[in-house]
C-alpha cells in the first residue's frame, strides 16, 4: 500500500475493520446454521421463526464472502456486500425494537456498526 498519508490510514483501517466484520459474520453464520438453544431462545423472543435461521445465516455468509472479494480487489462487490450487511442488521435492529427486546440489542448493534464502518471505508478507499 504505497499511498500517501491519509489514504494509507483509510486503507489500513479498511482492512482491519473489514477482516473483523468478516470474522464476526462467519461466526454468526456458523451459529445460525448450528442453531444452539440460546440462539433459538433469542430468536423466539424477537418473533423470528426457527425456519428463518438457515436463510439468515446464508445471507450473513454471503455478506462475509462479498467482503472477502472486496478485499481481494473486486471493490464494487465489497461495497455492495457491506451495504447489504448494513441493511440486514438494520432489519435485525428494527426486529428488536418492534418486539421491545432491548436487553440484547447491542449484539445486532455491534454487527450494524461493523457493517457501516466497512461500507464507509470501502467507499472511501
Amino acid at each position: 500500500m504505497a499511498q500517501e498519508g491519509g489514504s494509507t490510514t483509510v486503507s489500513a483501517a479498511y482492512v482491519i475493520i473489514t477482516v473483523v466484520t468478516i470474522a464476526a459474520n462467519v461466526w454468526a453464520t456458523a451459529v445460525d446454521l448450528a442453531q444452539p438453544e440460546w440462539l433459538l431462545t433469542n430468536m423466539a423472543e424477537v418473533g423470528v421463526a426457527r425456519s428463518w435461521l438457515p436463510p439468515l445465516g446464508v445471507l450473513k455468509g454471503a455478506g462475509a464472502a462479498g467482503l472477502v472479494l472486496g478485499l481481494l480487489g473486486v471493490r464494487p462487490l465489497g461495497i455492495a456486500a457491506a451495504i447489504g450487511l448494513v441493511l440486514f442488521f438494520t432489519g435485525a435492529l428494527a426486529t428488536h425494537v418492534r418486539a421491545h427486546v432491548f436487553h440484547n440489542i447491542a449484539v445486532p448493534g455491534a454487527y450494524f456498526a461493523l457493517a457501516v464502518a466497512s461500507a464507509a471505508l470501502a467507499i472511501l478507499r
